[in-house]
């Protein structure tokens, strides 16, 4: 610790550039007695002189106290500074350097000792200073000057003590209550602390006591709120845990599926029309069948075949591992659709439908004759005279969802829906006029003549162009007359082979081709797809008659000397068998 004479500064005190040049010896003059304060002469002092007596007053004032310190209050002895009024040292300075100074208002420094005599002596007499910031201030007159004591009264100060002295202090005071809440980051919580609602109605209950404007003081949270809080975060804790295991199931892990091929609890699946492996799924799903579409989708892409799986009802148990799912849909033994049958007549698919609804026998075909505008026929279809069934041609041959508790107009719907979107997809309406036909609807009866009367698919084409030669008026085979026993036997609603010539063209009816040249009025039945591809792209080998000998193929011929012969050949295989 260095200060102004004393320690090992870099410079002496004497050098001090406020002290001047004069150092110590120039000092003393103006410390010793001073005559002319005492008589009564107004003498005016060189105001740097007294400057600098201020400023060595000062240095010695600091030093003193320092000294007094280290000297571990020995005598306990404050002179001068047990005198000290620092209230009124400051205030009563009311004259500057440069004016009349009373008598005895400088007397303290006649008693001042020098620094040759040490720093040890402790009965060193305190020095007088004024304000740091104003050297020129007047000097309060020395301690003891006629000043009165006031550590002797009762309001005084107490004299400063040595540290290992020193009595405790008083409790401070509690703060006033001032309404102000720090929050939840300020200080620590009652509940944290060990305190509780009872210890915050002790608080807020003095006095009822309001804080700053009026307001009441807010009330802690207790032990009950905390204890929500928590259930509350442990809750969320537990559902982020929760769904994001969920997450990561469905992301990464493994999907759920059953094991086995079922616990022998049948249920009827119908799968709609152009469903994919998860529409499938979901239908299985609802009916308890599998686990997860998950697994059933990864069962169906694992098996070769799984993408074959059709629309219709199916016949499953209950809790089937998804790729047991899958082998039984590709297994004919599920399968409990209606099927319709390429060639079938309207006739039959009204008797299979009833069945199938489990309603009274009669009822779809009602429903078709009454209600088959509303069903979905194209405008091409409408509206045809001499008709026996608008919907004949429209019931498409394939597998149906059809089961109890569906109403035939539902069922009846979704077949000529079926059938639209094929003829529209094969574009009978736009080859009609290029196969000389006037509308699609006779691209229909065409077809379904073809399927009548052919025998397999490979006679088909060979069969339409039988059909097509035979239709044109200046033909020199039937000149314009089909001929055809099937639509004989449609209108007859029978299927014989054994028909006499004289019986059939002494029927009269628009169906009977024998009777009347050209087309019928409409399809006799349901053609295929094949029937229909041969009758939108026939043979132009020049056939005009067929005959088949085995009930399995047709043989075809130009001219009626050639198919003569055929049916010799016919009549006496039959007279052997």
């Amino acid at each position: 610790m260095t200060e102004y004479g004393r320690g090992d500064g870099s410079d002496r005190w004497q050098d001090d550039p406020y002290l001047g040049d004069g150092g110590w010896n120039a000092q003393q003059a103006q410390h010793g007695d001073q005559q002319g304060y005492g008589d009564g002469q107004q003498q005016y002092a060189d105001p740097q002189q007294q400057y600098d007596q201020q400023r060595y007053a000062e240095q010695q004032y600091y030093a003193q106290q320092a000294q007094q310190q280290y000297n571990e209050w020995n005598d306990g002895q404050q002179t001068g500074y047990g005198r000290q009024q620092y209230p009124q040292q400051y205030a009563d300075q009311q004259q500057g350097y440069g004016q009349p100074q009373g008598q005895g208002q400088q007397q303290g420094h006649g008693q001042q000792q020098s620094y040759e005599g040490g720093w040890a002596t402790g009965g060193h007499q305190q020095v007088p200073y004024g304000h740091p910031q104003d050297p020129y201030a007047q000097q309060q007159a020395a301690y003891g000057g006629g000043q009165q004591d006031y550590y002797g009264t009762q309001d005084a100060y107490p004299p400063p003590e040595p540290p290992t002295r020193r009595a405790p202090g008083p409790e401070p005071e509690p703060e006033p209550d001032t309404g102000w809440d720090p929050g939840l980051d300020q200080g620590e919580h009652a509940f944290f602390a060990g305190g509780g609602d009872d210890d915050d109605d002790d608080r807020d209950g003095r006095g009822e006591r309001s804080g700053r404007g009026g307001k009441k003081p807010k009330k802690r949270r207790g032990g009950p709120a905390c204890l929500v809080l928590t259930l509350i975060f442990a809750g969320v804790a537990g559902g982020v845990v929760y769904f994001g295991y969920q997450f990561y199931q469905d992301r990464f892990g493994p999907a759920p599926d059953y094991a086995g091929d079922g616990n022998g609890q049948q249920v009827t699946v119908v799968i709609p029309k152009g469903a994919g492996g998860y529409v499938i799924g979901q239908k299985l799903k609802a009916a308890g069948v599998i686990q997860s579409v998950d697994a059933f989708v990864s069962a169906q892409n694992d098996n070769a075949d799984g993408k074959s799986i059709q629309d219709g009802v199916y016949t499953m148990q209950k809790q089937m591992s998804a790729a047991s799912a899958v082998e039984l849909m590709l297994s004919p033994k599920s399968r409990s659709n209606l099927i319709i049958a390429e060639g079938s007549r309207n006739v039959a698919v009204y008797a299979l439908i009833d069945k199938r609804l489990g309603v009274a026998d009669g009822t779809t075909a009602k429903v078709a004759k009454t209600q088959y505008k509303k069903l979905g026929l194209p405008d091409w279809a409408l509206d045809r005279p001499n008709v026996k069934d608008p919907l004949e041609g429209f019931l498409y041959p394939s597998s149906y969802a059809a089961s109890k508790g569906q109403k035939p107009a539902t069922v009846l719907k979704e077949m000529v829906e079926r059938a639209t979107e094929k003829y529209e997809e094969m574009g009978l309406e736009k080859k009609a006029a290029g196969l000389g036909l006037d509308n699609p609807w006779e691209v229909l009866t065409v077809a379904s003549l073809v399927q009548a009367e052919g025998t397999s698919h490979d006679d088909f084409r060979k069969m339409a162009e039988v059909v097509y030669n035979r239709l044109k008026p200046g033909n020199p085979e039937t000149y314009g007359s089909l001929e055809f026993d099937s639509t004989y036997n449609y209108i007859k609603n029978q299927s014989k082979i054994d028909l006499s010539i004289a019986e059939l063209r002494r029927y009269d009816n628009p169906y009977n081709t024998y009777f009347v040249k050209g087309l019928p009025p409409g399809p006799i039945d349901n053609p295929g797809e094949d029937a229909l591809k041969g009758a939108l792209n026939p043979t132009k080998d020049g056939w005009y008659y067929f005959i088949s000998l085995d009930g399995k193929t047709s043989k075809f011929t130009k001219t009626l000397k050639d198919h003569e012969k055929l049916v010799e050949q016919f009549n006496a295989s039959r007279k052997k068998s």
